[in-house]
């Protein structure tokens, strides 16, 4: 019989609960001629610096002729700064529904209660609600189902 079967399954638990509730990402025990390594999968998402390529400048030119439709007014930035963003807790997948056929927990208009699931984030296959940090009307929803998502990256505005 080889030692892994003679192992007591409740050390394995607690080997198990020690990474996860520390944080370590391996384990290695040794008795003897006996080692075991226990290590928890993780996923790093690399991301690749964009070099910034200054615009080449205008070419002076005439003024246009008035249009007949005006211009629209500019649009208010939006950003994680906002104060009715809601941000990612975590790095995962987004998904705006409970189920794929379900429909959404919230769509744009919505007006929600403080605490209510507005999306999940998946995160090492364990699926995490996000609430609603404070009640008010879903504004922006600023991503899409299925995507991944980075710790603090803006999901939605609540105003």
């Amino acid at each position: 019989m080889s030692a892994l079967a003679d192992l007591d399954r409740k050390l394995l638990r607690q080997l198990a609960e020690l990474i996860n509730d520390t944080g370590l990402s391996e384990i290695e025990v040794e008795s003897g001629d006996f080692r075991l390594r226990l290590a928890k999968q993780i996923t790093v998402q690399a991301t690749v610096p964009v070099a910034h390529t200054p615009a080449a400048p205008l070419a002076a030119q005439s003024p246009a002729a008035p249009t007949a439709e005006p211009a629209e007014p500019a649009k208010p930035v939006i950003g994680p700064d906002h104060v009715g963003a809601v941000l990612s807790p975590m790095v995962g997948t987004v998904y705006l529904a409970s189920e794929p056929n379900s429909p959404h927990f919230v769509k744009v208009g919505d007006t929600v209660e403080q605490g209510q699931t507005l999306l999940i984030v998946e995160a090492m296959k364990v699926m995490n609600p996000i609430q609603a940090p404070r009640a008010g009307k879903v504004t922006h929803i600023m991503v899409t189902n299925g995507i991944p998502v980075e710790f603090g990256e803006l999901l939605m505005i609540i105003e």
